[in-house]
């Protein structure tokens, strides 16, 4: 199998991103309990921290590129738009979670099917409860997913 090259998440990702995690500087509890700072960050934040706007960008490009290595690792063709969505995706559920999905799945199988539309709309529950938030996100996903490239 040819290896594909490694792609790069664009603006449009991280305005997704950026757009639904919001940014906050001083740490909080997300709507299942983990420590949360910046735009979405967990690891290593614990309560009570606080970062600047830099920081907090630097936190984004790290996480950003973790969800790029999780997407690029499965070796799919995607256009640039269709990356971009799942960066975010993944940027929000982690790589384990892309990983089990019926969406990495159908991707695989075949990029372009119709379907997987449907399979973002699964992903929009926290702590076992349908969050608006989510419900509005993986739209904003999918419409990407979907998106034309000009």
């Amino acid at each position: 199998m040819t290896k594909m090259k490694k792609m790069k998440a664009t603006n449009n990702a991280l305005e997704i991103i950026k757009k639904n995690e919001g940014l906050r500087l001083t740490a909080y509890l997300d709507v299942v309990g983990v420590p949360t700072i910046g735009w979405g960050s967990t690891r290593g934040v614990k309560m009570g921290m606080t970062i600047t706007e830099a920081q907090a960008e630097e936190l984004l490009r790290k996480d950003v590129q973790v969800a790029e290595n999780d997407v690029n690792s499965h070796n799919i063709a995607l256009n640039q738009n269709q990356f971009d969505a799942l960066v975010s995706f993944t940027f929000n559920l982690g790589g384990g979670n892309l990983r089990k999905s019926t969406l990495l799945r159908k991707i695989k199988a075949n990029p372009c099917d119709p379907t997987i539309k449907e399979e973002f709309d699964r992903w929009v529950y926290a702590g076992g409860k349908v969050m608006n938030g989510l419900i509005k996100r993986r739209k904003e996903e999918s419409e990407l997913y979907f998106r034309k490239e000009i």
